[in-house]
């Protein structure tokens, strides 16, 4: 039976005061003070814990909230700790420097852009991860970019572009296959309506990375610079084509069909086998690599910037924000807050393509407030699901809005949890390569112009519509059958 704690509702203009109070504290603390985001969610969290005690939520209720919030973020924080596992043990193995060292001699610098990010979309689409994908290749693409004195803001962009295409259409993929499942929509019917939106956005993505790149031409490479790279790599670590197996094992792993977490830690342990047996390491060294990351001292300054990084403990920041991230988003979610602004959000969404676009919007602004992408899909998901019912629309239009909307912007905010894991995976923050991520934003606004036009938008057909009756009268007895227990 539902309680009395259940029924409590979350008046809207108490609901946004939480949003206000966390970003007013947000832009303070990180454009005045040049601070962290810690604090501003913390404090979020709390107006929210006190709002919702006013309002009559129980304080187990309201703690319960921010614990399922970190719990909904476990899967998360594991793939953050193991990411700064796999980047240390492949610089300290050499197979980042290996990657860096074969891509400075085969790559052209007036393509680079491009091809990185075609690389990085191939490497996604394969293993289903975004993350992985940055911190790995995107790791050594960051290397070769400023080797050839192209702007680290720009070649973040390409790597994100190109990782977020193949995460967004892979099947292996966590948010694509979360997103599908909270419709109800078929996975690979979900994964080819999002080809209309997604396809051009690659598209214009290439062709915007081919006119920034022609500005790196091999006359304004500083060879000098790039042999002196080189050099440094040579002299510090040993460089083959066999250490260019450890990647390709990750990718058929993966494509096998083998879990993205296992794989990564098989990763893990061959950068650790590679630093102890090729390069000559003890096992001391590589254990303290694991966790306190890589340290070099090259006498190259870039060389230096690159390598010395990764470990456990170079993404305790990021773990910490997750968290304080998650708590405020789980009480908002818990608390009902969350959804009164949702439902204000639909009495003005009144045609087919305005509640695509509200969705859109909807799944940014989750996005932005509680901070984590996982969350800009479930909440709006669940939402909206009864509206794009009667509206008559497939639930593929939702699946695409929530992908299109969630997934592709999340790194643009720099206390969301993707965004403080490219800042410490690539080095680059947020406002410095969002002009530059140039899939994540042409998709969203490519998908509002589709919802406005109405281009695309798949509508139920009877049959559907009738199966979609039966199943949702089933669901109905059996929420009564339970409730009555």
């Amino acid at each position: 039976m539902k309680t009395k704690q259940q029924e409590i509702e979350t008046p809207f203009l108490l609901a946004l005061i939480p949003f206000l109070v966390m970003i007013v504290a947000m832009a303070v603390t990180i454009i005045v003070f040049e601070g962290s985001p810690h604090v501003p969610l913390a404090l979020g969290a709390v107006v929210a814990g006190i709002i919702a005690w006013r309002l009559g939520y129980k304080w187990e209720t309201i703690e319960e909230g921010a614990y399922r919030g970190i719990r909904l973020a476990l899967p998360a924080i594991v793939i953050i700790i193991v990411v700064g596992m796999i980047i240390a043990s492949w610089i300290g193995g050499g197979i980042i420097a290996t990657m860096i060292y074969y891509g400075l001699q085969i790559i052209t610098p007036s393509l680079f852009l491009m091809t990185i990010c075609l690389i990085c979309g191939i490497v996604a689409l394969a293993i289903g991860s975004s993350w992985s994908t940055m911190g790995t290749i995107g790791v050594a693409g960051m290397g070769i970019g400023l080797s050839m004195g192209i702007p680290a803001a720009m070649v973040a962009g390409a790597v994100i572009s190109g990782s977020y295409f193949g995460d967004k259409m892979s099947p292996l993929s966590d948010t694509t296959n979360l997103a599908a499942g909270i419709t109800g929509t078929n996975l690979f019917e979900h994964i080819k309506h999002m080809m209309y939106t997604t396809i051009p956005g690659l598209i214009i993505a290439l062709v915007v990375y081919f006119f920034l790149g022609r500005q790196f031409s091999g006359a304004a490479v500083d060879e000098g610079n790039i042999e002196g790279i080189l050099t440094a790599l040579n002299s510090n670590f040993v460089i083959s084509p066999w250490l260019l197996l450890v990647p390709a094992i990750i990718v058929v792993l993966v494509a096998l069909k083998i879990p993205a977490l296992p794989a990564l830690v098989v990763g893990v342990f061959l950068g650790f086998i590679c630093q102890i047996f090729v390069q000559g390491g003890n096992v001391g060294e590589a254990v303290n690599t694991l966790h306190d990351g890589f340290a070099i001292a090259s006498n190259n300054e870039m060389v230096d910037e690159l390598f010395n990084r990764g470990g456990i403990a170079s993404m305790m920041f990021t773990v910490s924000l997750t968290i304080f991230a998650m708590v405020f988003g789980g009480i908002l979610e818990h608390t009902g807050m969350l959804k009164a602004i949702v439902q204000q959000i639909l009495k003005v969404a009144k045609s087919a393509g305005s509640l695509i676009v509200a969705t859109i919007a909807s799944a940014f602004f989750t996005n932005a407030t509680a901070s984590e992408q996982y969350i800009s899909i479930l909440l709006p998901g669940r939402m909206y699901a009864t509206a794009y019912q009667d509206k008559g629309l497939h639930s593929k239009n939702l699946s695409r809005a929530l992908e299109d909307g969630g997934t592709l912007t999340s790194p643009f905010i720099p206390w969301n949890t993707c965004g403080v894991f490219i800042l410490a995976t690539l080095a680059v923050h947020p406002f410095a390569y969002a002009p530059y991520a140039v899939l994540n934003y042409t998709v969203p606004i490519i998908g509002i112009v589709m919802a406005m036009v109405g281009y695309k938008v798949q509508f139920l057909t009877k049959d559907e519509m009738e199966q979609l009756k039966v199943k949702q009268q089933r669901i109905d007895r059996e929420k009564e059958l339970t409730e009555g227990v």
